[in-house]
Parts: C-alpha cells; structure tokens; sequence
C-alpha cells in the first residue's frame, strides 16, 4: 500500500488555486460553449421570423398592388365608358337632328313634283341596284302614287340601260305608308 502523506498549507493552498482555476477554465469553455448555442439559435429564430416577416409583407404588397391595378382598371374602364357614352349621346343627337331636318326637307320636296319625282326615281334605282331582283314592289303613300308612278317608269328606263336587264317594279297599292311619313 501506499504511503499517505499529508500536504502542507502551501501544497493545499497551491492545489486549491490550480482546483479553482481548472474548474473556473471549464466554466467559462461550458458558458462560451451555451453562449454560443444560444446566439446560434438566436440567429436561426431571427432569421425564420424575419423570412416570415419579409413573406407577409410581400404577400401584403402584392395584395395592395393587385387591388390598386384593379382599382385603376376599373377606373379606365368608368372613364371609358362615360366618354363613349357622352359620344353616342351627341352622335344620336346629331342623327335625331338630321332625321328632323330630312323630315322637314322631304316635305318641302314633296310639295316640288319634278324634283320630287327625281329623288323617287333615284330612290327606286338604289333599290333596285341593291336587291338585283327580277321584280320588285314600292310602297307609298295614297297621295304620292301618281308621282311614284311615273318614277318608276323612268327608274325601269334607266335600269335596263344600266345593267341591261329588266325588272319589274309595281306599287304595293294594298298597304299603302301612313300621310305624314
């Protein structure tokens, strides 16, 4: 067996020191060891919130961003639809204008036979040239047959040196147009 000896106060004093100072060393390598740890993990929850964080903002922005561009859409679109409704309103204006006008102007040409019978003439031949029909029918009114008549005559005459083909155009005297139209 061996001896026990028995250590004086420096000896105890000197291994306490060295004691101490090795466990105070192991200590600190532990503290730093969890400091460590605990700013990794830091870092790790950081930088998972702010990922979070950052996609919440973009999922926020691109939310805004696509009620602004619908928002500007629709925009336009009243924009839009207002001017080409202020356009179609003076545009049946105009035409409410012109028909009122033609109206006025028909009757006065009507009142002129051989004006009247031009424009008839001229009317019957547009139609004529549109249909390319073999025989035709004209309404008119009961006042106007007489004129529309002979119209016809001469919207045959011209027909035939035009196209040279004939065609056949009567008054649809069964059905006569309303006085006034």
């Amino acid at each position: 067996m061996s001896q026990i000896h028995a250590l004086s106060d420096d000896q105890v004093a000197g291994e306490l020191k060295k004691m101490t100072a090795f466990i105070k060393q192991e200590a600190m390598e532990k503290a730093n060891e969890i400091r460590l740890k605990a700013d990794e993990e830091f870092a790790i929850e950081k930088s998972k919130l702010v990922r979070q964080e950052t996609a919440a903002i973009d999922s926020s922005y691109e939310k805004k961003f696509k009620q602004a561009s619908m928002s500007q859409q629709i925009t336009r679109s009243t924009v839009s639809n207002k001017s080409r409704i202020r356009i179609l309103s003076a545009r049946q204006e105009l035409l409410d204008r012109l028909f009122e006008d033609a109206g006025k102007k028909l009757g006065e040409v009507s009142k002129n036979k051989g004006k009247y019978q031009d424009i008839l003439k001229n009317l019957i031949l547009e139609g004529a040239y549109a249909l390319n029909e073999d025989k035709l029918q004209v309404q008119a009114r009961k006042a106007d047959y007489d004129v529309v008549k002979k119209a016809i005559e001469d919207a045959q005459t011209e027909y035939k040196k035009k196209i040279n083909k004939d065609v056949a155009i009567t008054v649809n005297e069964s059905d006569p147009l309303p006085e006034g139209s």
